[in-house]
């Protein structure tokens, strides 16, 4: 059975990630704080953001840019999008 935590963007229980995603605090916390959706969720807008963006990981500034939308957005913030991207319809 997978373990559940109190996630902060969907203020709900859900199941929790297997093991942190980040080393260190920043990991932890996650680890604590955020589902298993919610991560999932914020790779493909991670992902899109890079393209779009086209950050490169190598550069500190845009590692620094990501850090700070993975936080809005985990925390139910208003986060950057990419422009013009159409969500599919379920």
């Amino acid at each position: 059975m997978p373990r559940a935590v109190f996630c902060r963007k969907y203020q709900k229980e859900l199941p929790g990630l297997d093991t942190p995603p980040y080393p260190g605090s920043k990991g932890q916390e996650i680890f604590e704080q955020v589902s298993r959706q919610a991560w999932l969720e914020w790779q493909k807008q991670q992902t899109m953001l890079i393209n779009e963006k086209q950050l490169s990981m190598m550069n500190a500034d845009h590692r620094r840019y990501l850090q700070d939308e993975m936080g809005k957005f985990l925390s139910n913030e208003a986060h950057d999008t990419a422009t013009g991207y159409v969500p599919p319809e379920h």
